[in-house]
């Protein structure tokens, strides 16, 4: 008969576990961009892939597994946007899970959002939330967004039947109760107010200056209501003001600094530098609002701060800047040290206006420029 241990003799064997997790961890050298002597300016913090780096260590869960055995844990499949409220938590739509995973590291806890009922989601490729605790998701399976409330209830939907063909990003402006929703197949954006009524929109196909190929991703400046558009398969980011405004370009295809490959996530940080993510090249470019390359971070591999094709982004009010690293199944987390004496547009990187890529098998040219999308869509890398 095989020998089971007393649970006086488990209570011991649990309080040492624990007592071995809290002892000092050898010190982990710092990553940082750019390299010393130059400061840092971007700082690896740490990474994040199941339930598992968020749960605080407890001693009764620690002698329920250890009496029957381990409780499964959810991990990410395929992470691909991200958000972060106000409270810290980080939503991530994954879409191998067909829902979004809602991580509460302050809390330690885990949760799982649009399981069912209306607010049951699909195929999410898009979140968002404001700072009422609101929770905004694009559903591309569904062609609709869905808004929750910050305890994950189901409150609207949006999106009538024919409005969209395959909504992606999403972003909203506070200041004038306004949702972004970038369509990825009518190559728009469709503007609703918070209550999901219609507004207008803008955009259509084209390479022209306000035309999309293939826009995905989307971020809204909250301190100056900045439209910044991920226009993918035009290898550029295109700038509007809050009514649909064209600003500005910049980006290109080719393999020089300033210019993307495969571009996914964008976002703003509290100093409105321009975050853009780039699969192909596996690493995060910055840019100012004139399109200035700054710095750039990231390259590939499966260490901390290293990607696989990676995808969505997201900047916290911290500063704290969220990559979903999609074939790693994971999310990585930097920070952006501000130096007060020394501004990062004041450190500009000399750009290239060298195109040296070719299309990717499967891509040809699209009518009046850019590239016609291959057989996989634009969020799936």
């Amino acid at each position: 008969m095989p020998h089971v241990p007393s649970k006086i003799a488990v209570s011991f064997l649990a309080v040492a576990l624990l007592a071995g997790c809290a002892s000092t961890a050898p010190p982990v050298e710092e990553i940082v961009w750019p390299s010393p002597p130059d400061p840092p300016r971007i700082k690896y913090v740490k990474s994040i892939s199941s339930q598992l780096d968020i749960e605080k260590p407890s001693f009764f869960r620690t002698v329920k597994e250890l009496l029957l055995g381990p409780e499964p844990k959810a991990r990410m499949g395929k992470p691909y946007a991200l958000a972060v409220d106000t409270t810290g938590r980080l939503l991530v739509a994954d879409s191998a899970w067909g829902k979004v995973m809602v991580f509460d590291e302050a809390a330690g806890t885990f949760s799982i959002l649009g399981m069912s009922g209306p607010g049951v989601l699909s195929k999410p490729l898009g979140v968002t939330t404001d700072s009422s605790g609101r929770i905004y998701v694009t559903d591309s399976a569904q062609n609709r967004a869905v808004v929750y409330d910050a305890k994950g209830q189901f409150l609207l939907g949006i999106g009538e039947r024919g409005r969209f063909e395959q909504p992606i990003g999403i972003a909203v402006n506070e200041a004038l109760d306004r949702i972004y929703i970038v369509d990825t197949k009518k190559h728009n954006v469709s503007v609703f107010d918070t209550e999901g009524n219609f507004l207008f929109e803008f955009g259509g196909r084209g390479s022209d200056d306000s035309q999309f190929n293939f826009p995905t991703n989307i971020a809204v400046s909250q301190s100056t209501g900045t439209v910044a558009i991920m226009d993918s398969f035009n290898f550029r980011v295109q700038l509007f003001d809050a009514d649909g405004k064209f600003i500005r370009k910049f980006g290109g295809v080719g393999t020089a600094l300033g210019h993307f490959s495969k571009p996914k996530g964008i976002g703003f940080d509290s100093e409105n530098h321009i975050y853009v993510v780039d699969a192909a090249f596996n690493n995060v470019q910055i840019f100012d609002l004139e399109g200035q390359l700054l710095l750039f971070f990231g390259r590939m591999g499966v260490g901390p701060g290293e990607f696989w094709l990676p995808a969505g982004l997201t900047v916290d009010q911290q500063d704290r800047i969220y990559v979903a690293d999609q074939y790693n199944k994971k999310v990585h987390i930097f920070q952006y040290i501000k130096q007060e004496d020394t501004p990062l547009s004041e450190e500009p990187i000399e750009t290239s206006t060298e195109e040296s890529i070719v299309p990717f098998p499967g891509e040809q040219p699209a009518p009046g420029g850019g590239l016609e999308a291959p057989v996989a869509t634009p969020e799936e890398g």
